[in-house]
């Protein structure tokens, strides 16, 4: 057993791999930090209750989740169930994750068929499923190249870098040339360190700080405030969560958010439903961008595997076909009608907006008690901004009856805001 100092008043005990897979005390093993931990037990896991559940993660998992009291078994389109077998209407799709739903069936055999041939090469070596995508991607967008992740956050961390050097490149004469950033208030782009820099709101900043420092924070759509802060002509677009890692795929109705707008970036990340549940992350650049990267700039281990790109291949090629898209565009107007006409004239509901099928209901008390009182009726919804919007994000699949369905729960449960209020 060895020790590694991380920091002046830390150490971690760390146990060799054939201490931690040695048996002791009938079925226990000791594990680093002096904490035993019980041999799993396939079978108890499986029988365990929904009370059981909660209490064995509190035990065993990080806290870093304020989760619901719900435990989610499986899931079959737009619904998922609880090990008791009772019935949620999804829309909230994992966070803007699931666009297909639970269990499409190409997007299982896809995943099937290459788990069969080839699941992880490292990036030493060429895959055909990673040039595969990287040229779907291309095609669709505005990109002349693709730099693979494993999420969004780390596909931020490397806009990030190639933001930066990108500068260093196009100023070679220059020592210090200008490497700010600018990020808007009420924003969240993860929370690796780079990408917590340009989230603005401070709870998330404030216990990791210092963290990388040359991030001005502007008011949300005051395009005059950039203006006034640098010249457009050296600004470096570079499009992040909001109009990509959550808003596009289809999110909108658009493959991407940014063609409703006329703006196209040189570096834009992605993330969320590109893959269907794995794990992927993307950042996608222009030819002027990709020119100041070369060999060994940034990398990762698993990115680009085999395995999850055959599946984002799968949900790509579903996402990009405009008969989904325009089906995004119907649902999402109809579903925005139907709300309006069911909550606006609520006391606490401020709006209704959003753009296909992203859609927030902004209140004027925090929007928890009644997304607690939806998910005790059987709808997942979720919250957004400073906790007093309701967010609703649900598989781009969707019917236009479930829709209706989730409308008449909203408005079933709109009292949950006054009773807790």
């Amino acid at each position: 057993m060895g020790s590694l100092h991380l920091f002046h008043s830390l150490s971690v005990s760390v146990s060799t791999p054939t201490i931690l897979r040695r048996p002791l005390n009938k079925g226990r093993v000791a594990a680093c930090l002096n904490v035993d931990v019980e041999s799993p037990n396939r079978l108890k896991l499986k029988s365990n209750g929904i009370k059981d559940v909660i209490e064995e993660e509190g035990k065993v998992i990080v806290g870093t989740y304020a989760r619901a009291p719900l435990v989610l078994s499986s899931g079959k389109g737009c619904k998922l169930y609880d090990p008791e077998g009772r019935e949620f209407l999804d829309c909230a799709a994992g966070i803007a994750v699931n666009a297909l739903g639970h269990g499409d069936p190409d997007w299982i055999k896809a995943i099937t068929d290459q788990a069969n041939v080839l699941t992880h090469v490292s990036n030493a070596y060429y895959s055909i499923p990673q040039v595969e995508l990287a040229k779907r991607l291309v095609a669709n967008s505005f990109a002349d190249r693709v730099f693979f992740t494993n999420s969004g956050t780390e596909a931020n961390e490397a806009a990030i870098k190639f933001s930066r050097k990108f500068q260093r490149f196009n100023h070679p004469d220059n020592e210090q040339p200008d490497t700010n950033f600018i990020s808007f208030t009420n924003s969240f782009h993860g929370r690796t360190m780079g990408s917590l820099a340009l989230t603005s709101k401070e709870h998330y900043r404030s216990p990791f700080e210092p963290v990388m420092p040359g991030v001005t924070f502007l008011e949300y759509g005051n395009i005059q405030a950039v203006k006034d802060l640098m010249k457009l002509e050296k600004l470096l677009l570079y499009l992040s969560n909001r109009f990509k890692v959550q808003c596009g795929l289809g999110r909108t109705g658009y493959l991407w958010a940014h063609e409703a707008y006329g703006v196209f970036p040189d570096i834009m990340t992605l993330a969320k439903p590109l893959a269907g549940g794995l794990p992927i992350g993307a950042a996608l650049v222009t030819e002027r961008v990709s020119s100041s990267i070369v060999h060994g700039d940034h990398g990762s281990t698993f990115a680009g595997s085999p395995l999850v790109c055959a599946a984002a291949i799968a949900v790509l090629d579903k996402i990009a076909n405009p008969s989904l898209l325009s089906s995004v565009l119907k649902k999402g107007h109809y579903f925005k009608e139907l709300l309006t006409q069911k909550l606006i004239g609520n006391l606490h509901v401020k709006e209704v907006r959003g753009y296909g099928l992203i859609i927030g209901i902004e209140l004027d008390v925090s929007a928890s008690p009644l997304v607690d009182a939806c998910r005790e009726s059987g709808l997942i919804v979720l919250t957004a901004g400073k906790g007093n919007v309701v967010r609703l994000v649900p598989p781009l699949i969707i019917s236009e009856k479930e829709l209706e369905h989730a409308a008449e729960i909203l408005h079933e449960c709109l009292p949950a805001l006054d009773s807790s209020n």
